[in-house]
């Protein structure tokens, strides 16, 4: 018997106990059904995902939730690699729209909250118990606020996502854009500068996939324009805080998300993946990202020196026109959101 036969054997032995273990979950569930890439997202039935990873072969996850579409879109460095159908909350357990991220994983997760109930695949956006995981899917909004997702895709999800993966829950679905620029951290004439610290930057990985694991913890930044500052997270908590200006201060600069995702290939600036997110009601739209936000904004030398102390393949950026004042942060959940039903969050507001 060749060391290969025996190396095959026991990884689909693996799968199947695998599969054992996890035949409790699937009962009474969706059967999960892999489409080709180029399928019409309008016409999935419950269960159905495309899963296309070598279209997107490399960089930073971005997941975008389209609560009305009952669909989650995957990137991968800018570019769709993955659609599959969900279920969100239903009424009176309402998914919160906003801005979140990634905080923790947890492969047999069990609710703590709802009796037990199996979360497989389980990965965390809220410490206040919402978060991404494999569920049933009756083809609209049934969870408590959760996003469920097909077992099969979920946990093809759980494998490559990484701490800190950005997931935009929205009212709509808009494609990312890419903005190309070394960012408020460096002034515009300093070619020099922004060459050395892109290249510090590109050897960097992206965070580790477990808490575990080795590699550096996710970094965050918020910029709020109406506080006039800019606050450094790292794992979650405050690293630094600085002072921004605002080049034409009167013109609303809005919300928007911007991910980095690798240097230029002129090497003098970052390639981000940016999503422009709009509150209005209860819910957010996404629209296109404006190219010159970013532009806009500058702060003074030790808080640029932070900010590229942090800086990761995968870090997110924050910029919004709201007040971001300590006491909207709870624990140690990051968020930008305008409305959480289950706890009375109604305003737009941010949480670290």
């Amino acid at each position: 018997m060749s060391s290969h036969w025996q190396f095959v054997s026991r990884r689909k032995f693996l799968w199947g106990a695998g599969l054992v273990l996890t035949a409790p979950f699937l009962i009474n569930w969706t059967k999960s059904r892999l489409l080709p890439f180029d399928s019409d997202p309008s016409k999935m039935r419950p269960g159905d995902y495309t899963w296309a990873p070598e279209r997107a072969p490399e960089g930073a996850l971005l997941a975008i939730v389209s609560l009305p579409e009952q669909r989650v879109y995957v990137y991968r460095g800018g570019d769709l690699m993955a659609i599959a159908t969900c279920s969100t909350g239903r009424k009176g357990h309402h998914t919160p729209t906003g801005v979140f991220s990634v905080l923790q994983k947890d492969k047999d997760h069990v609710s703590s909250t709802y009796k037990g109930a199996k979360m497989p695949f389980m990965e965390r956006l809220t410490w206040s118990g919402i978060a991404l995981h494999a569920g049933n899917l009756p083809g609209y909004p049934a969870s408590h606020g959760c996003i469920r997702l097909p077992l099969a895709f979920a946990h093809r999800l759980y494998e490559i996502s990484h701490l800190g993966m950005v997931v935009i829950l929205a009212d709509t679905h808009s494609e990312p854009a890419d903005v190309i620029h070394p960012g408020l951290f460096v002034p515009a004439h300093a070619v020099e500068e922004a060459r050395a610290l892109v290249t510090k930057t590109a050897k960097k990985s992206l965070p580790p996939k477990m808490r575990h694991d080795h590699g550096h913890r996710p970094a965050k930044i918020l910029i709020s324009v109406a506080d006039k500052t800019v606050t450094i997270f790292e794992d979650g908590h405050v690293r630094a805080r600085g002072p921004i200006s605002v080049r034409d201060p009167n013109r609303p600069i809005g919300n928007h998300t911007f991910v980095l995702e690798a240097p230029h290939k002129n090497g003098e600036a970052f390639v981000w993946t940016a999503v422009a997110y709009r509150s209005g009601g209860q819910g957010g739209r996404l629209a296109a990202p404006e190219a010159d936000v970013i532009r806009r904004i500058t702060t003074d030398q030790p808080t640029s020196e932070a900010i590229q102390s942090v800086m990761h393949p995968g870090l997110l950026m924050l910029i919004t026109d709201a007040s971001a004042p300590d006491h909207t942060r709870s624990g140690r959940s990051f968020v930008i959101a305008s409305h959480h039903e289950p706890e009375n969050w109604k305003t737009q507001v941010y949480r670290n």
